[in-house]
């Protein structure tokens, strides 16, 4: 296999995990004999300060050319609110998602058996978590019109069928695949925006009779997520809602470090740890790279490597069930970022012949699109 890969490190904490997930990339590439062209771009804060944008046209174009893109984080106090909006981090972000027409995005829930004793949820419940959020990533409020009026400011939230739909039918294809339940989380009380939802899933979930579909408002199923997290299999929602919901994921497996996420769309798909740019922690070692380790993990898959994602995720979790992590991970040993990486990188090249057949992987597989 041949790809080539965009590697946008970012702000904070973004380059040092990105290293990590570099080094379990090139051990993939030398253990199974794939050659992946890495190819390095700035976005954020640091794109601000050397080409005075957060998204230079050289970065853009690199992604538009890759077969992939693996990102760190954006972020930067430096750059709060109260800059200039084309001078804010997190529109690099924005933009990017936009060129390559990135609309579903995919962030797995699973709790891990070595950290059940970080989740805030009683160990039998913690077991339990293990199920995928599916947020609408290109419309919504976020793209909206915004603004202000001598009367106060408003924020537009517009979806088109066509958005909804698109997004439906990868959710429900993965809940086929899964154990057939899919979710669909709105406010259909209050917003016609989400009743719109409930009209276009309704019409989705015709084509796919084996997936049993309900409805569940967001506040109902934040509390859900919490009280019984096994009732949920695959979450579909809409970008304001999948934001908020998929951090509650994060926290229900203890630590929002340890979390991938893939979004897919028309041009090249964006793997990233959700955990953001975490400025104080920047240059430290100290960040947990798991996350964007796993994000590679997820990036096979979509490839079709299957092997090659279940190698990762098992020496992740051979490495954790060692007793070794990060420190806010409370295990017996605690390893830097950059050990931790170096670690699962070499577990990956020297371990053992993986004993499972392609099928089997395929079906371990976290994502199958």
């Amino acid at each position: 296999m041949k790809k080539s890969i965009a590697i946008l490190p970012g702000d904070g904490v973004g380059p040092e995990v990105i290293d990590q997930a570099v080094k379990v990339l090139e051990a993939v590439g030398r253990r199974f004999h794939h050659d992946f062209e890495l190819t390095y771009g700035d976005i954020g804060a640091v794109a601000i300060r050397k080409h005075e944008t957060p998204l230079p046209y050289s970065t853009l174009d690199t992604c538009l050319k890759a077969d992939a893109v693996l990102f760190g984080a954006v972020g930067d106090p430096a750059y709060g609110v109260n800059a200039p909006v084309h001078l804010r981090p997190e529109q690099g972000l924005l933009q990017l998602r936009r060129h390559l027409g990135l609309y579903a995005n995919i962030r797995p829930v699973t709790g891990i058996p070595k950290l059940l004793h970080l989740s805030p949820l009683k160990r039998e419940k913690a077991k339990n978590v293990n199920f995928l959020i599916f947020r609408e990533l290109a419309s919504g409020v976020y793209y909206g019109e915004h603004g202000r009026d001598a009367e106060g400011a408003f924020d537009v939230i517009r979806y088109s069928e066509k958005e909804i739909e698109r997004l439906a039918q990868v959710a429900f294809y993965q809940a086929s695949k899964r154990k057939k339940r899919l979710t669909l989380v709105d406010k259909a009380n209050i917003m016609e925006t989400s009743r719109l939802w409930r009209e276009v899933c309704t019409r989705v979930a015709q084509g796919f009779p084996t997936v049993k579909f309900e409805c569940m408002y967001v506040d109902t199923a934040a509390m859900q997520m919490v009280s019984d997290p096994a009732q949920f299999d695959v979450i579909l929602t809409e970008n304001l809602f999948g934001d908020i919901l998929s951090d509650l994921g994060g926290g229900l497996t203890g630590s929002i470090g340890l979390m991938p996420s893939a979004s897919l769309g028309e041009k090249a798909p964006l793997y990233e740890p959700i955990h953001g740019s975490f400025p104080r922690a920047a240059g430290a070692d100290v960040a947990n790279p798991i996350g964007a380790i796993l994000s590679v993990a997820m990036m096979m898959d979509h490839f079709k490597a299957y092997e090659e994602a279940f190698a990762i995720r098992e020496m992740v979790q051979k490495t954790l069930e060692k007793g070794i992590g990060t420190a806010e991970l409370g295990l017996d040993t605690v390893y830097s970022c950059s050990q931790m990486g170096d670690t699962i990188a070499y577990l990956i090249e020297e371990s053992e012949e993986f004993n499972l057949s392609a099928e089997e992987m395929g079906k371990r597989a976290g994502i199958i699109i």
